[in-house]
């Protein structure tokens, strides 16, 4: 299974090497990426060669979602936590390279540098912004609309295909 982000599964003979725009002939547009996914899979439990298809994310914006309000607790907070499992890998690691009997001094002393460290990291993070972000978002990229191309040799068997599909009858292979 591939994601819209970690390229595709299929191999990669005959796929360019560069970014280069999408090859092909439109068989159907949708409004969420979820429907065009839903689509290609139709097509793919009907045997059509759906090595041909590509899924084309059209209008692309980059859109932000606040997740909360930064304060000095959350942020020292955060910076603790990370910093403490950070720390608790590193103990670990210096552990098992000990003494077999050593490996809990290690992993303590380890744990507590992680959280001071992280604290420091998230403070200084933080007070150089001066209030200047004081929330916390995460972002994603997402399309207008999503649009299945296909290579023009398969084009029309796969609109016939998609047809049905949207009207919901039977799914027959031409």
């Amino acid at each position: 299974m591939s994601s819209p982000f970690s390229g595709s599964a299929r191999s990669t003979q005959g796929l360019p090497s560069l970014p280069t725009p999408p090859t092909g002939w439109p068989i159907g547009s949708y409004g969420t990426y979820e429907e065009a996914q839903r689509a290609v899979d139709h097509l793919a439990d009907n045997d059509f060669p759906v090595q041909e298809v590509t899924i084309v994310g059209v209008d692309l914006m980059l859109v932000e979602r606040v997740t909360g309000r930064l304060t000095w607790a959350r942020v020292l907070g955060g910076g603790a936590a990370s910093g403490a499992w950070f720390g608790l890998f590193v103990g670990l690691i210096m552990g098992i390279f000990s003494e077999q009997s050593a490996w809990l001094g290690p992993l303590l002393f380890g744990l507590g540098a992680g959280v001071v460290f992280g604290l420091i990291f998230a403070a200084v993070t933080y007070a150089s912004t001066r209030g200047r972000r004081d929330f916390s978002s995460s972002s994603q990229i997402v399309a207008g609309r999503y649009d299945v191309l296909s290579q023009p040799k398969h084009a029309e068997q796969a609109r016939d295909m998609l047809a049905r599909l949207a009207m919901g009858g039977p799914a027959t292979q031409q």
